[in-house]
């Protein structure tokens, strides 16, 4: 019953959080609104002022705050994502949040995810070498990697592979700051992308315990935590300057397979015949992967070995 009412109450406070950090972001000017009289002790919006924005009451708005009102119906959603400016990906996490809310106390929590990566997507990398490509739980620990992949994330090879997770990479490996030119976009979108995962499931023990660490070890990533911002990464393009390969840029994917428990591909590429192609081959031949080869799984048995019979592997 405890642990049930913690739960309950963690979900209400994940709504009145998200909210408040919203608000704290929006100037009345943005909204149409004069700053009005008097110091303005907090930033952004007062709640009066994004209650009439949105066209709610000002309790009623306090309630959703303070978790007190947990069952806001989409259209109020709705009101107040246009009253905060929210985009695509904010007015769903606001959505996530409010259903979060409104289950039950007794509803039983999420299972862990499973951590197995399916032979099938093992071989997927294999399949797309030389470019780098690598299998990420929901928290970003690598699961899977083909060589590339693993030699793109400079140094983070020598870390033990229960370690090896790209967020924690960004804040806590040496190398990571001078392997993105632009890090601190970088770090800022995988921290969202956290951010999103604890909108579905804050208390589960793979999120709480890595952002626990990162917290403690990291002001940079307790200052970003504390912006509140959301994003899911689909696809984009990242900068890199490596010390196999020098200066060059990938375009990548992020894809959700099926029957995956939450894990995503993602895959890497570059025009053929550019210089930033000729950089991701480098980056294949220091790997030793000019061509395809075995990926690297770093917590998994090896696919089975195919039927002497049919020539197909068991797991198809």
């Amino acid at each position: 019953m405890a642990a049930d009412n913690r739960r309950r109450t963690q979900d209400r406070a994940g709504l009145g959080e998200f909210l408040r950090a919203r608000r704290a972001r929006v100037t009345p000017a943005e909204v149409g609104l004069a700053p009005g009289p008097g110091l303005r002790r907090t930033p952004g919006l007062r709640r009066e002022e994004l209650a009439a924005v949105a066209g709610v009451s000002v309790d009623y708005y306090i309630r959703l705050e303070q978790g007190k009102e947990t069952r806001p119906s989409a259209a109020v959603l709705d009101a107040l994502a246009r009253a905060l400016r929210l985009d695509t990906d904010e007015q769903a996490h606001l959505h996530a949040l409010a259903e979060q809310a409104a289950r039950h106390s007794t509803a039983a929590p999420q299972p862990t995810p499973a951590r197995t990566v399916r032979p099938v997507l093992r071989r997927m990398l294999t399949s797309l070498l030389p470019a780098p490509a690598y299998v990420l739980s929901r928290t970003s620990d690598i699961l899977a990697a083909n060589p590339p992949a693993l030699r793109l994330f400079a140094g983070l090879a020598e870390w033990p592979a229960e370690r090896r997770n790209t967020v924690r990479y960004l804040f806590l490996h040496p190398a990571a700051r001078s392997l993105f030119p632009q890090w601190e976009r970088v770090a800022a979108e995988s921290v969202a992308h956290l951010r999103t995962v604890a909108g579905t499931d804050p208390d589960a023990p793979d999120l709480t315990a890595l952002v626990g660490e990162l917290v403690v070890k990291s002001d940079e990533f307790a200052t970003m935590w504390r912006r509140y911002d959301v994003r899911i990464k689909a696809t984009g393009r990242k900068e890199y300057e490596h010390p196999d390969v020098g200066r060059f840029g990938l375009d990548y994917e992020v894809l959700s397979p099926a029957r995956a428990d939450g894990q995503r591909l993602v895959a890497y590429q570059a025009e053929p015949g550019t210089p930033d192609h000729d950089a991701m081959l480098l980056l294949a031949l220091a790997a030793g992967a000019d061509g395809p080869g075995p990926a690297t799984t770093t917590r998994h048995r090896a696919a089975p070995a195919p039927d002497p019979a049919t020539g197909r592997g068991t797991d198809d």
